[in-house]
């Protein structure tokens, strides 16, 4: 939800996610039939809550005077207090920012909001409360993204965790979301570390010029891996996070990956519990393509399953598949000849390529324009995809 959202709805619902904007709708009105308020807090706000009338109102995850919040419930309004006894909030009405998931960091990574949500879920032990409020979470993480994606030209990169800072493939996928920001796409990754990481550094560093990006990635390869050095790993891309600029770049990571720190370089971070959520979303919030690079079996399940979407597509709503490294997609996993073959006669054929270089790729994303509304999270799925 966003502020003073007021997108068409049904009947008078209203989405209401700050302060500004539930002081914007409450100056006049007498009622809060059809308001969705989430994640604010409104205890300053007893005043304006006493000429409000509560019936038809749902309130999640806010703070609330309690003489309001009883009078509220008493009129018919739905509240939803927070989720007891969980470490972040199930509510929460945005993105997550870099700093937000390493904050307490300074007492150790232990005790970083990112690593004890990680702690929380691999103890709890699917206690109903546990379970809803990793569901609730998921579902808020996934309305603040579809708000996030509107009217941006998205572009995947997929690729390999375990790509150390220090190799030539990790400066390979730096330059090659360099070149995508430069030509004015917005680069989405899974969010952590290797192509990840990579990914949204070189699309953060997108004013810096080619031999800049090349000194950033030669100052963090100081700190070449997380494995055992997760502090300094965090902290050295936080230093230069601060000097290479602000260039807008998506993560999408997992808690069920918890144990790979996030990277720094994303400025909006939506993260999930759910896996299998999150890889799907990543490949569909990709509108304007994918470009897949050199990994394991995640990276090939993720081609496959663009391929899939791409396949079914009709004429004009498929984007480019774009796979990097001739060799690799054709001897070491030879992925490139069944995607041929999957393709073949649809629509979606003339979208699929593959390129040995980063230029390559981005000449074939820059080349193609997503369709009117393609930037939708939530488009409608083909009834049947057997």
């Amino acid at each position: 939800m966003r502020d003073f959202d007021q997108r068409p709805q049904h009947g008078r619902r209203l989405d209401i996610s700050s302060i500004a904007a539930f002081d914007h709708f409450s100056r006049d009105a007498a009622s809060m039939h059809g308001w969705r308020i989430q994640d604010v807090d409104l205890r300053q706000h007893g005043d304006v809550l006493e000429r409000l009338h509560g019936d038809g109102a749902l309130i999640m995850g806010s703070d609330l005077p309690q003489q309001a919040k009883e009078r509220l419930i008493s009129e018919g309004a739905l509240v939803f207090d927070d989720v007891p006894d969980t470490p972040f909030n199930a509510y929460r009405s945005s993105l997550y920012t870099p700093d937000e998931l390493v904050q307490g960091i300074e007492h150790g990574y232990a005790e970083s909001f990112d690593a004890r949500v990680y702690a929380w879920s691999r103890t709890r032990h699917h206690d109903v409360a546990d379970t809803l409020a990793a569901a609730l979470h998921d579902h808020s993480i996934d309305d603040a993204l579809a708000e996030w994606v509107q009217g941006k030209q998205i572009v995947g990169i997929m690729g390999g965790h375990a790509l150390s800072r220090d190799s030539d493939e990790y400066r390979q996928t730096a330059h090659l979301a360099h070149g995508l920001a430069r030509a004015g796409r917005i680069v989405a990754t899974g969010g952590g570390p290797g192509a990840m990481e990579a990914g949204n550094l070189g699309a953060r560093a997108v004013a810096l010029s080619p031999d800049q990006l090349d000194a950033a990635i030669d100052e963090l390869a100081a700190v070449a891996s997380f494995h055992g050095a997760i502090p300094e790993w965090i902290a050295s891309a936080r230093s230069i996070a601060k000097r290479v600029g602000d260039g807008v770049s998506l993560g999408i990571p997992t808690w069920h990956y918890g144990h790979e720190p996030p990277n720094s370089f994303a400025t909006s971070i939506a993260k999930y519990f759910q896996n299998s959520m999150r890889e799907d979303i990543l490949l569909r919030v990709a509108n304007a393509g994918i470009v897949v690079l050199p990994g394991g079996g995640g990276t090939t399940q993720e081609i496959f399953q663009d391929a899939c979407e791409n396949s079914y597509a009709e004429e004009g709503a498929w984007a480019p598949l774009v796979l990097v490294g001739e060799r690799f997609w054709t001897e070491t996993l030879p992925a490139w000849p069944l995607l041929q073959a999957v393709m073949r006669g649809k629509p979606g054929e003339a979208g699929i390529a593959l390129v040995d270089t980063a230029a390559d790729a981005v000449a074939r994303i820059a080349a193609f324009e997503p369709s009117p509304g393609g930037s939708a999270l939530h488009a409608a799925a083909p009834e049947d995809r057997r």
